[in-house]
């Protein structure tokens, strides 16, 4: 007999979900991954860089990742929301790396050409004038963004038919870092498949992922929750799609 909706939801909602650790989900939701890796190849980026700068870093989990034998001299990493800052903090800091608390949606509190190589992993907002403002002439912008159109099916669930959006996609990104003056060196893009295999994998993700369901909260989605519960029960795992894209971007020499 398989747990009831109210055990799976209530654990779920109890659980914690500061930082960007996902073993939370081990064994109730699986994960398609690039085919790159992109944490190792972080690491050898990280190894051949002077000043590195890690933005939206999250819990720092990612840059600890990869490696704090390959950190440059300077390694700085920001990060907006107070309760992953912290924990990057703890993380971070004792591996020699600096943690900057920024807002998202601020200019970056750095001088102009302070880092030749500037990083991210899943950056929620993307402001190309002011990564190529940060890079030394030169430098390069390394990162895995999520793309657009990722987890529709999820936010449609919840939410309803959605208007198509393109501001996330590989190529309307692409074309905003050439309008900041960086060159393309890379842009790949993979539609990947992301399986829930029951509702408290879903409660927790749509409470640490919070941009798939803006609103959401269990109590506003019971209702909705009880559905997907009974849709598992009957058919199997939720199935979704996410859309990763790898860039590497480099500001001219000149």
């Amino acid at each position: 007999m398989g747990r009831s909706f109210d055990e799976l939801v209530d654990e779920a909602a109890a659980a914690p979900v500061e930082g960007w650790d996902f073993s939370w989900l081990a064994g109730r939701a699986t994960e398609e991954r690039p085919s790159w890796g992109y944490q190792r190849l972080l690491g050898g980026r990280l190894a051949q860089a002077t000043a590195a700068l890690d933005i939206q870093t999250g819990g720092g989990e990612v840059v600890a990742g990869a490696g704090a034998e390959h950190f440059p001299r300077t390694m700085v990493v920001t990060e907006g929301w107070p309760p992953n800052a912290a924990r990057a903090t703890a993380l971070l800091h004792p591996l020699g790396a600096v943690v900057v608390a920024a807002a998202e949606d601020a200019p970056l509190p750095f001088a102009d050409g302070a880092f030749d190589l500037v990083t991210s992993r899943h950056p929620a907002r993307v402001d190309w004038p002011e990564i190529a403002r940060v890079l030394a002439p030169g430098g390069t912008y390394f990162a895995q963004h999520v793309g657009g159109g990722t987890n529709v099916e999820v936010s449609e669930f919840f939410l309803g038919p959605l208007e198509p959006g393109d501001d996330r996609e590989h190529e309307t990104e692409a074309a905003g870092a050439r309008a900041a003056g960086l060159q393309v060196v890379q842009c790949r893009n993979e539609r990947l498949r992301l399986e829930f295999f029951d509702v408290g994998a879903m409660v927790w993700f749509l409470r640490k992922v919070i941009w798939t369901v803006p609103d959401f909260c269990v109590e506003r989605y019971r209702d909705r929750l009880r559905d997907l519960h009974e849709r598992i029960e009957r058919q199997g795992p939720f199935v979704s799609t996410m859309s990763r894209t790898l860039f590497e971007l480099r500001k001219p020499a000149g």
